[in-house]
């Protein structure tokens, strides 16, 4: 729960300006009944970051805008309205980081073709793509179906089992930390946190920890835990790299160095770990195992599990299922 001094109303109603120089673009899809708390939360974040920055700090900035297929006013869960400005071709620069909110128009929107065309183009040139809860569906329809190996899908489909809103924005602000401890530094992350998301900095901690304690294997280790917590959402090794405070090249080095396997691997490991328990367990089809396990899809999957089990997910359930009634 957020602390009640947020100022959530004005934070949807208005874009986070930031000056020109060192300025970090995000920007946050709406629709119809999203969540003040998804979506408003990722704006206070990088507001707060922008006045630390601007009382002395330095760094980078951020500019916030907010957008929707159509544009104009969106209605929030909470009745308050948001103005946003329509998707277009003026984006296809793409942006450090886009947030995708759910809402009741959000899983509708996944079935609009030119919505995702526009979406899959900005991905191109985005850092950084989140949803937040049923914007699951919009981002995971977005997904290149041809991706070859599974680190260049670096924003996979984000479906666990557990996870809801809360865990959505747990994931949402750790996503928005992170870039402001890259940019400003972590006492800067740490103030944002205490100062608005102070009953969710537990959650946090590791992300917000004191760099100078931890050496390189430390952070190592603590991103392939955070890796193994969250093999079934929408990440990628750049984003682990986020986490270790690593740019991407020292972390796939060291990873290997203290590992001895390289992050793709170790996630791809992870998530095939959970795929043959769902087919194991469940009577879920292999389509929706693949979507729930940041796989892709169902031919997707099939081809990596051949690849890694020489077997078929379908034959695997059988066999397994046999197994296990002997």
């Amino acid at each position: 729960m957020m602390s009640a001094s947020l100022d959530l109303e004005s934070a949807m109603l208005r874009w986070v300006h930031a000056p020109d120089k060192g300025m970090r673009r995000i920007a946050i899809l709406l629709f119809n009944d999203c969540s003040l708390q998804g979506a408003g939360v990722v704006a206070e974040v990088f507001q707060a970051a922008n006045e630390l920055a601007s009382s002395g700090t330095g760094g980078a900035s951020y500019e916030v805008c907010f957008l929707s297929a159509e544009g104009g006013m969106v209605a929030t869960s909470s009745g308050l309205r948001a103005w946003t400005d329509p998707v277009d071709a003026r984006h296809f620069g793409g942006f450090d980081a886009l947030y995708v909110a759910g809402g009741k128009g959000a899983s509708a929107a996944a079935q609009d073709e030119q919505l995702i065309a526009w979406l899959r183009r900005i991905r191109r040139n985005t850092g950084v793509v989140r949803p937040i809860a049923e914007g699951r569906a919009l981002v995971d329809a977005s997904l290149p179906s041809d991706a070859a190996e599974l680190n260049e899908m670096s924003n996979a489909p984000r479906h666990p089992e557990h996870a809801g809103d809360a865990g959505d924005r747990i994931e949402s602000m750790r996503s928005a930390l992170a870039m402001i401890k890259r940019d400003l530094g972590a006492a800067v992350a740490r103030t944002v946190a205490e100062r608005l998301l102070a009953d969710s900095c537990s959650s946090l901690a590791p992300l917000l920890g004191d760099e100078g304690a931890l050496t390189p294997g430390d952070k190592v280790r603590a991103a392939a835990r955070w890796l193994q917590e969250n093999c079934q959402q929408a990440i990628s090794i750049a984003d682990a790299a986020q986490f270790a405070a690593m740019s991407e090249r020292n972390f796939l080095r060291r990873f290997k160095m203290e590992m001895g396997i390289t992050p793709s691997s170790f996630l791809l490991h992870e998530r095939l770990a959970v795929t043959c328990s769902l087919l194991t367990e469940s009577e879920l089809p292999v389509d929706k195992i693949a979507r729930r396990t940041g796989m892709g899809n169902g031919d997707r999957l099939a081809k990596v599990f051949r690849k890694r089990m020489r077997i078929s997910p379908t034959e695997f359930r059988i066999q397994s299922r046999r197994m296990a009634g002997q």
